[in-house]
């Protein structure tokens, strides 16, 4: 036989293979291309179904989010909690509220890079009727101020959505009349004196304690001296006043001022300090026979408040009633 070049892949020679071959070989070759077009079609609808599924579960994601808005949005504390909220899995922000920097993005003025695309609005009223006709969870964070705090609750709870409060030097007679009022409409509640978790446990601590020292003073440090004593050190002494006991024996009817000032029926002392540059610190000083107690918390920044507000608005869309307290859903 005479010397032949060698066949290329895929190449059909007639002096290679004869006519019923040749037709076997074609066959096979057309076989082999309808399969790629059918791997290479299987791997395209494989992809688009991902694809597909993927948008679906963000969108399923999306709705299943709580809706939070943020009324006093331009605080400091407010402007943690946009990105507080922003960053945590199961929750966005669906509005945000204050009477200053109003049309600007609420993005823009926490700092953040993108912007949210939520402009600040000074109209609660308005935000919730949006967010309501989605039917979806909604939860109002309210940092606003004591005048406020009622209607704002109200109207939140008019439109169905559950509202956390965090606002210094709310009165207990609103605290009373909001209790009620969301007892008949079925609707959750927070009022929290107190959003951080490290305060919470102080308290905890300090209720375990009284129970083993017979004096106990209270000292808080401040930068400035506005609302004093602080809401913290007054829900300490009322939690140790609540408990039977009688402290600082030795000298509970002193009129020195110096000794601070007494707080509840039972002998808790307070000491505020007030100096520029000072940590927001608390703390409870105990003492027996022998020794002394001390427990202290110390807070940095505002951001020490974000997770027990996470917590809060998780919890509190479970409630039909008011709840007093961050301590209760440790």
């Amino acid at each position: 036989m005479e010397n032949q070049e060698p066949r290329q892949p895929g190449e059909v020679s007639s002096n290679y293979y004869s006519a019923e071959e040749r037709q076997q070989e074609y066959h096979r070759i057309a076989m082999s291309a309808a399969l790629a077009c059918r791997f290479q079609f299987a791997i395209y609808e494989t992809r688009k179904n991902v694809k597909t599924s993927s948008v679906s579960s963000m969108m399923r994601s999306s709705e299943n989010n709580i809706k939070v808005i943020i009324n006093g949005v331009t605080k400091d504390i407010g402007k943690a909690a946009i990105v507080a909220v922003t960053k945590a899995r199961g929750m966005e922000i669906a509005g945000a509220v204050d009477s200053l920097h109003v049309g600007e993005d609420a993005g823009k003025i926490c700092g953040m890079e993108e912007a949210l695309e939520i402009p600040v609005v000074n109209d609660l009223t308005m935000v919730l009727g949006s967010i309501s006709q989605s039917r979806a969870n909604g939860v109002v964070v309210d940092f606003t101020d004591p005048s406020t705090v009622y209607d704002n609750v109200k109207q939140a709870t008019a439109f169905g959505m559950r509202s956390v409060v965090y606002v210094p030097s709310i009165k207990m007679d609103t605290v009373v009349a909001l209790s009620g009022f969301c007892e008949k409409a079925s609707m959750g509640c927070l009022v929290a004196p107190t959003l951080s978790i490290g305060s919470v446990l102080l308290q905890q601590a300090a209720i375990s304690a009284c129970f083993h020292y017979g004096n106990v003073e209270i000292v808080e440090s401040r930068p400035n001296a506005s609302d004093l004593p602080t809401d913290d050190a007054t829900q300490i002494a009322n939690n140790l006043s609540n408990l039977g006991r009688m402290y600082n024996r030795e000298d509970l009817s002193t009129n020195v001022l110096a000794r601070g000032q007494i707080l509840g029926e039972d002998g808790v002392r307070l000491h505020s300090m007030v100096l520029p540059g000072l940590l927001s610190s608390t703390a409870v000083h105990f003492s027996g026979p022998g020794e002394i107690y001390t427990i202290r918390h110390d807070v940095t920044d505002v951001r020490c408040l974000m997770p027990g507000l996470l917590l809060a608005i998780r919890k509190v869309v479970r409630l039909k009633n008011l709840v007093y307290g961050l301590e209760k859903f440790l």
